[in-house]
């Protein structure tokens, strides 16, 4: 064995999270051997618990039909409560601030109509440059709705470092210079391309001191970084469930809303009978009276069947904790760039930061020499059974995931990709 052999072999070992990879099936690679699985930042793979979850909702479905709203072990008026407890402590947030509802950019383009309100001179909205497609194609509608133009009243920050990473001075001064024009903040949590994690608490800061709304898509986040949305003061933020949280292709997603807005009466909203209050909903009246917190942002009852897959991956969540998946999280990253070095050198650019509090799972790598040579290394590299994926222009994207990957894959991973390089 080499020496990162037995290194890897000794970190699993005492690995008091190892028994979480059982609860999950992984794919096959192109050999029929077990694939080495580093995309849970694009899809998780799926817990095996959650086939008996959709089951359980198809055995109510044939047993009860319309009874099941109101009866069964879960009933579906109320399904999307069984989450709140779970998103609440995954988010760092008050039960009454979250809710399982719709797909991400649905609920951003909702927040959006409530919270993005210009009026005069305060019209202007700051994203990152490079932001991912649906953030930007949400931001541009959302101006083109009230008559404002991208040219006019979209701030991209760009990034400051050659290797496309942002300092939290970036976006604060961005903020500062925009002062009383600027109406809302939206940024990641984690920028999707480079695997940055940003400062969330003080982006909100700094957004509140101008005026400004502050919230984020947390795609790349939940499930991925320890969060604490509530004391850090954001406004509102987004996320899906489908990447780091494995609820399956297309998952039902999820919303934060600020306890300070769940109950404002002057706050506007696109609305809808789902979100209207439970004690009289039923009553059948024509005027709106919002459920207090998240759940008034809800616009239509929700697919239960696609919702049926959080349960068993928020199980796995709860039974792990977000502090015990961080350190080993840390460890990983640090595994993977010590090998990335000692076997790739100077061929492999690594674009996510170094420092631990600006990195997630996320390891977004760049081969020097092109994206032609990158391109054909990724492939090379999947044709060996190592899943990640690649984001053009010349990004590939490998993420260990502590929920399910064992150090020894992450020795086996950057071996073949040292091979991949010399092939490609």
């Amino acid at each position: 064995m080499s020496n990162s052999n037995r290194d890897a072999a000794t970190l699993d070992a005492a690995d008091t999270l190892a028994p979480l990879r059982e609860r999950f099936d992984l794919p096959v690679g192109p050999d029929g051997t077990p694939a080495i699985y580093l995309c849970g930042n694009s899809l998780g793979p799926m817990p095996k618990a959650a086939a008996a979850e959709v089951e359980s909702v198809l055995r109510q479905w044939s047993t009860l039909a319309v009874h099941g709203h109101h009866q069964g072990e879960h009933p579906w008026l109320v399904y999307h409560r069984r989450f709140t407890e779970s998103l609440a402590r995954l988010v760092g947030a008050e039960p009454m601030e979250v809710v399982a509802m719709n797909t991400l950019t649905a609920n951003l383009h909702l927040l959006l109509a409530s919270f993005y309100r210009p009026s005069g001179m305060r019209d202007r909205i700051l994203i990152e440059a490079g932001s991912f497609p649906s953030d930007r194609h949400a931001v541009a509608s959302q101006l083109a709705w009230h008559h404002r133009s991208t040219e006019q009243s979209l701030i991209e920050v760009s990034p400051s470092t050659p290797l496309g990473q942002w300092s939290t001075h970036d976006f604060i001064a961005a903020i500062e210079a925009a002062g009383e024009t600027l109406a809302l903040v939206l940024l990641p949590g984690v920028q999707y391309r480079n695997g940055q994690v940003l400062d969330i608490a003080a982006i909100t800061a700094a957004a509140h001191r101008v005026g400004a709304v502050a919230g984020f898509d947390l795609a790349h986040s939940v499930g991925n970084v320890p969060l604490t949305l509530h004391d850090d003061g954001v406004d509102f933020a987004v996320w899906c469930h489908y990447k780091y949280v494995s609820a399956g292709p297309g998952a039902v997603a999820g919303a934060f809303v600020h306890a300070r807005h769940g109950t404002r009466s002057d706050l506007p909203r696109l609305a809808g009978w789902w979100g209207h209050d439970l004690a009289t909903r039923f009553k059948m009246g024509p005027e709106f009276h919002p459920t207090p917190g998240a759940d008034g942002w809800q616009v239509s009852n929700p697919p239960i069947l696609s919702l049926a897959p959080l349960a068993a991956s928020l199980a796995v969540f709860d039974d792990a904790g977000m502090e015990r998946l961080r350190a080993k999280s840390d460890a990983l990253d640090a595994f993977a760039r010590q090998l990335i070095r000692d076997r790739c050198g100077a061929r492999i650019e690594i674009l996510t930061p170094d420092r631990p509090a600006e990195r997630g799972c996320q390891l977004s790598l760049r081969v020097v020499g092109g994206r032609e040579l990158g391109r054909r290394t990724f492939q090379r590299l999947e044709s060996r059974g190592v899943i990640g994926d690649w984001r053009e222009p010349d990004v590939i994207r490998i993420a260990p995931m502590p929920l399910y990957t064992r150090f020894a894959d992450v020795d086996r991973a950057i071996h073949l990709l040292a091979e991949a390089l010399v092939d490609a």
